[in-house]
């Protein structure tokens, strides 16, 4: 069976060897992996069974690197359509429903139209059956109720929450690494 060099992404660990980001996971491509290795950026912490050549050397994939230099966590979230629907776990704030992120939009609680501003305290996730249906009311004004308030987040909140949804691919080398709930293997 041949493995896509292409499937061979490596999984990005900061200089502690935490992930940047558990959602989306921190991983870079192949070749930008081996870019980093040969300017010395990252160290190689585990390695795929999968080399690539050139004409004089055999280079062996690196599935798990760590950066050489620690990025600290900015402490403010960046406000993002994202972010809002990582903060809100991909809940529609109004039906409880759990959505894909490309069936998600955002609702401003209270509506522009009415003073409101496109901000954390005020921006919740919501599908597009109930934003349409909550249109521009007040939600006093409607059978709506929020599942909670919203807020603004840190990042560290964000991290939080982006462990709760794992990946669809994880590589075996990168489970000492990641931290969801799953079962341990005795």
């Amino acid at each position: 069976m041949s493995i896509s060099l292409n499937s061979c992404p490596a999984l990005v660990l900061n200089a502690d060897y935490q992930p940047l980001s558990y959602y989306p996971l921190s991983t870079w491509s192949w070749k930008d992996a081996l870019k980093a290795v040969f300017l010395e950026r990252v160290n190689v912490v585990s390695e795929y069974d999968k080399y690539v050549r050139s004409p004089s050397i055999k280079f062996k994939l690196p599935s798990v690197i760590s950066l050489k230099d620690y990025i600290p966590l900015p402490e403010k979230a960046a406000f993002t359509r994202f972010n809002v629907f990582l903060r809100d776990k991909f809940l529609c704030q109004y039906c409880h429903t759990s959505f894909k992120v490309e069936d998600l939009t955002f609702d401003h609680v209270l509506p522009k139209s009415k003073g409101g501003q496109t901000t954390w305290d005020n921006v919740v996730t919501c599908c597009r059956k109930c934003n349409t249906t909550k249109g521009n009311k007040l939600l006093t004004k409607t059978s709506f109720s929020l599942i909670s308030n919203p807020y603004t987040p840190n990042n560290y909140e964000l991290k939080e929450i982006g462990r709760l949804f794992p990946p669809n691919f994880l590589h075996q080398s990168w489970n000492d690494f990641l931290y969801w709930d799953s079962e341990l293997e005795p």
